[in-house]
């Protein structure tokens, strides 16, 4: 059984890491509340960091919460995700979908962010 934690080596921290990802963006998981963006690391894990704009969802407790409920879903899913680095940016209307709706939408994106990586090794 692995960890199941959310150490620092498991985020993007500084802004050199968000623009490595944005200057080689491999794989684009679109939804119509989320975008996640990724690219290989050469880690041996993935890591996550988050663009939430006041613009797509203006009150900062939903903000908070939609950041709260994809790392939560990310700690849990780690294991089986690919090591790429991924942003996860926040559409309009983002902070508006409840609590189970988002858990169920990080893990639809979990698994078609695993499906692309799948489909890229095959080709």
């Amino acid at each position: 059984m692995t960890k199941q934690n959310y150490p620092r080596e498991l985020r993007l921290l500084t802004g050199g890491d968000f623009q490595k990802v944005f200057d080689a963006v491999e794989i684009k998981i679109p939804d119509q509340r989320i975008l996640i963006l990724t690219r290989a690391n050469g880690l041996d894990h993935p890591r996550i960091g988050f663009i939430i704009s006041k613009k797509n969802i203006r009150r900062a407790v939903k903000r908070n919460l939609v950041r709260r409920i994809m790392r939560e879903s990310f700690r849990l899913n780690q294991d089986k995700l690919p090591a790429h680095d991924m942003i996860i940016m926040a559409r309009k209307g983002a902070g508006e979908v409840s609590s189970e709706d988002l858990h169920r939408l990080a893990k639809k994106c979990w698994s078609r962010l695993n499906k692309k990586i799948k489909k890229g090794n095959a080709a």
